[in-house]
């Protein structure tokens, strides 16, 4: 080839090289959540299957579907009783999908979470164990013998999808006396109140009534693009409430039960920690009279991935909003508040109407404000 045309390919062959779109994990709606008084806000998964059990897809999948998602921390949960990819992939060690997203995620940061689920038949349920140490001991006959083990290796359980209709043909959760001998003999630490697309509120009264752990989760078997985001949805996380970002941490807080569960912009936990998540969520960009009223302009900002629903929960009212109004993901809205006179402070009180703290009982929100 000539030293002219070499050099014309070399250039246009550059050229395209520079042009292509560069490697990225991110996504067009990543998760973003604040910090709260006192904790880091940990975004988590920890209920996801691949082909070592009865998943779609390899392991290294996950990890970057989870970095995608902006994720911090993530458990692959296989089946340890059920494996219909056995003829393909007879991977005796139980452990291998999570060795295999551990060596995936190593130059990432992402934390990544030993984890198991325990699959019988009612009443026992469905149960993820997570930061165990091995999961080849958990398999036994016995249905009581893994949550044993389990707990002599210090991980944390929680109850899968406890109003799935398997395991209850009447779509609410069934606690029991086995559930209430693993709690009583502290085998059991959390429950799911949301579960793929299902909100079960009365899992959350469970979760309340016997101090389990709130958990949300995907339960994801093939593609988080195809099971949820093409179809308008974001996959359900648990927020957890952690004093440092490490493996310890998160498990130090869901044992102490400081997680909020979200999907689609609801959001599911006890007051003490869901409150000042959404308080956090949400500052004031400004206040200030219009000229020649006593109408207070208040623009509020929402710094969270999720769109805000809320509602006035003062005497005053709203010049141009009904009493129930947005703030848009990573938006604002301005309200104009009818405050009749004149003020120096407003005590901002509103309630979070797709937020629960109970069963149909809604956080209720407050700022002092100075105003300009």
């Amino acid at each position: 080839m000539k030293p002219c045309i070499l050099a014309i390919s070399l250039f246009v062959g550059l050229t395209v090289w520079a042009q292509q779109p560069s490697h990225s994990h991110s996504a067009k709606r990543a998760f973003d959540f604040p910090d709260i008084p006192g904790y880091k806000t940990l975004k988590t998964d920890f209920h996801q299957h691949t082909v070592f059990s009865d998943g779609k897809v390899w392991p290294s999948i996950r990890v970057m579907e989870a970095l995608r998602d902006n994720l911090d921390v993530i458990s692959l949960t296989e089946h340890i009783e059920y494996q219909p990819h056995a003829d393909d992939i007879p991977h005796p060690d139980r452990n291998r999908a999570y060795e295999i997203a551990l060596e995936e995620a190593k130059n990432h940061d992402l934390l990544i979470v030993n984890g198991s689920e325990i699959t019988r038949d009612k009443p026992v349920g469905h149960n993820n164990a997570i930061f165990v140490t091995d999961a080849n001991k958990l398999v036994a006959d016995d249905p009581k013998a893994p949550f044993a083990e389990a707990k002599k290796q210090g991980a944390f359980v929680f109850w899968n999808h406890p109003a799935w209709f398997p395991q209850s043909p009447t779509g609410n959760p069934i606690f029991s006396e086995f559930q209430a001998e693993r709690v009583k003999k502290g085998e059991l630490h959390g429950i799911e109140v949301i579960n793929e697309y299902d909100y079960a509120e009365e899992s959350l009264a469970l979760a309340l009534e016997h101090n389990l752990t709130i958990m949300g989760t995907s339960d994801i078997h093939g593609l988080i693009d195809w099971h949820y985001t093409e179809k308008g949805h974001e996959r359900p996380i648990t927020l957890v409430f952690a004093k440092e970002r490490n493996l310890e941490g998160v498990k130090e807080a869901l044992f102490a039960g400081r997680t909020v569960a979200t999907f689609n912009n609801l959001f599911v936990g006890r007051n003490e920690y869901l409150k000042p998540l959404l308080e956090a969520c949400i500052s004031v960009a400004s206040a200030k009279y219009r000229k020649n009223t006593s109408i207070l302009e208040l623009t509020l900002k929402n710094s969270s991935s999720s769109d805000l629903w809320l509602e006035n929960n003062m005497d005053y009212t709203f010049y141009n909003h009904g009493p129930v109004f947005e703030i848009p993901a990573h938006g604002e809205v301005t309200l104009k508040v009818k405050t009749l006179k004149k003020l120096n402070t407003l005590e901002l009180n509103l309630k979070a109407i797709k937020a629960f703290i109970a069963p149909r009982q809604n956080p209720e929100l407050s700022w002092q404000i100075n105003i300009e």
